[in-house]
């Protein structure tokens, strides 16, 4: 082979119950050894470099160090396909590969959708499979999950990229330089103009306010368990110079699968968090979320009363280490976590103090429909049509035991989403935690908290609608006889109080700050009123 020869091989990957669609290009290097690259187009991660142990005519052997992977296939006779094996975390899968010639659109496009108040940067990656083009989507700012386009097509400089499983197909014309694709996205009825860029690598905003080690604390990687669940958690546990014992916090996430840094967007909050108290004298423990990282359990059967399961055993655990006073442990929850805190609380007199960052104030139901009219209203969407929607369905979730009754009745609620969007759908809200949490009044367990309490929103919040649920929480408060709480609106945050422009969640990944430095100021300093010998300047 000639120094500068490249390979390029397409394969199918089965593994897990999924398909994964993997690209391999080899290229040859003046002094006969080889370097490569290996694209995996339906998780979104390209250009994982790769190390060639052996390509010739009989065996390729490759191994992928930054993924923990490695392949060894041997080549057919007519050098067009090698038959192989993946292995990976202690797991061999086939993978056949077959060699591909790629086209001149292959690599990846970003472009910005803008629609309304809406700002979505997208990724298209497209490459050539050994029929046709194949491609894959990419959301940056709504979770950063991939959808795989059913349909990749060319013809001379128009290109057509179908979504079915979103409704979503793109248009669009390429310049004559092969750099740019100017068209049209149309999905759900609208249509929005679209210019996809050819990029070469995947640029992330900064992340300013994450700390670099070495920190001016320790930190443990710790172990504990759920004895009522039988399961192991884990999370890091940061504690201060110094011989203590310390008052400590333990952070709790709010909903959806969160590790113990609350990683969302980009964006590692309760990293942020957890690095600010402890400089500012606080031993802090944040963990894995069940079925997550390194935590064991299956979070999608869980309910928000069993993850207060969790943050039970949390609390407990910390209450068990040297170096903490258990008399000075307080909680510091995010959303959901705001909830669970207050269950907590509730129960245990033990708690010296929350602090609430967005968490609901107003029943469950009543939640569901807030955020419904807010999402219709921002979608230019009947909301008062999309509220009482929602009010039914959540009444339907938290009155109705007769699952199958359940089933058919929320069938009936979409009848304008066709198959099989409504099933799943339908199959999402029946899991036990909407079921749960659609039942569930704040205010039951908020009454009974008698620890202080600072409870904080943002004013630009969609999640958790800042007055009422901050009224509900002051009520509450009041009604069970603690008159030991601060009640915070603060104008310009969002959900994850970030300083921000729409408030909405499309904008999260897009901001530079992680938490506004007020918010982490405000709390270190009340903190340190609850609970002295904490430093409150950090």
């Amino acid at each position: 082979m000639d120094a500068g020869f490249s390979s390029d091989w397409m394969g199918t990957l089965k593994h897990g119950g999924v398909e994964l669609r993997i690209l391999v290009h080899i290229r040859q290097l003046a002094d006969g050894g080889f370097e490569g690259g290996m694209d995996n187009l339906d998780v979104g991660r390209m250009g994982i470099p790769i190390a060639v142990d052996r390509f010739d005519g009989s065996t390729l052997r490759f191994t992928a160090e930054t993924i923990d992977g490695s392949y060894a296939g041997k080549m057919s006779p007519d050098s067009r396909k090698i038959s192989g094996t993946w292995s990976m975390d202690e797991d061999d899968a086939p993978l056949v590969l077959r060699r591909v010639t790629p086209s001149e659109i292959d690599g990846a496009w970003a472009g910005t959708l803008v629609y309304q108040k809406f700002r979505l940067r997208l990724v298209f990656y497209i490459a050539t499979g050994p029929d046709q083009l194949i491609a894959a989507m990419k959301s940056r700012d709504q979770g950063g999950g991939i959808v795989p386009m059913s349909s990749a097509k060319r013809i001379g400089s128009a290109v057509v990229l179908e979504a079915d499983t979103i409704t979503g197909r793109f248009e669009g014309r390429l310049d004559d330089a092969l750099n740019s694709i100017e068209g049209l996205w149309r999905q759900s009825g609208a249509s929005m103009p679209l210019i996809l860029k050819r990029i070469a690598t995947e640029e992330e905003p900064g992340r300013p306010q994450e700390p670099s080690q070495p920190y001016p604390y320790r930190e443990e990687e710790v172990e504990f368990t759920n004895e009522r669940a039988d399961l192991e958690l884990a999370g890091t546990l940061t504690i201060p110079e110094g011989d203590g014992p310390f008052a400590a916090v333990l952070l709790i996430a709010g909903s959806g699968a969160l590790d113990r840094d609350e990683s969302m967007n980009g964006h590692r909050p309760f990293l942020v968090l957890a690095d600010r108290l402890t400089r500012s004298g606080l031993a802090v423990l944040r963990v894995d979320k069940r079925g997550v990282g390194e935590s064991e359990g299956e979070l999608r059967v869980a309910t928000t009363t069993d993850l207060a399961m969790d943050a039970e055993a949390a609390f407990t655990y910390l209450e068990t280490r040297a170096e903490v006073d258990s008399s000075r442990i307080g909680m510091v929850g995010h959303s959901e976590g705001g909830l669970i805190a207050c269950m907590l609380a509730a129960r245990n007199r033990a708690v010296a103090f929350l602090v609430l960052m967005a968490a609901p104030g107003v029943p469950g139901w009543e939640l569901g429909g807030q955020q419904a009219r807010h999402s219709a209203e921002t979608h230019g969407v009947d909301g008062e049509r999309a509220e009482q929607r929602s009010l039914e369905i959540m009444a339907l979730l938290r009155d109705e035991k007769d699952e199958a009754v359940l089933q058919r009745k929320l069938h009936q609620k979409f009848p304008d989403i066709p198959e099989p969007h409504r099933s799943e759908a339908v199959k999402t809200m029946l899991l036990p935690w909407h079921r749960h949490f659609a039942g569930l009044n704040p205010a039951d367990h908020i009454e009974r908290v008698q620890c202080p309490v600072l409870a904080l929103n943002g004013a630009m919040d969609v999640s958790v609608e800042p007055k009422s649920n901050l009224a509900a929480i002051r009520q509450a408060l009041t009604s069970g006889g603690n008159r030991n709480f601060e009640a915070i609106e603060l104008p310009g945050l969002n959900h994850l109080f970030q300083t921000c422009t729409t408030g909405m969640e499309t904008e999260y990944g897009q901001i530079e700050e992680t938490l506004s430095p007020l918010v982490l100021d405000k709390m270190a300093e009340w903190i340190a009123k609850c609970v002295p010998d904490t430093l409150p300047s950090g």
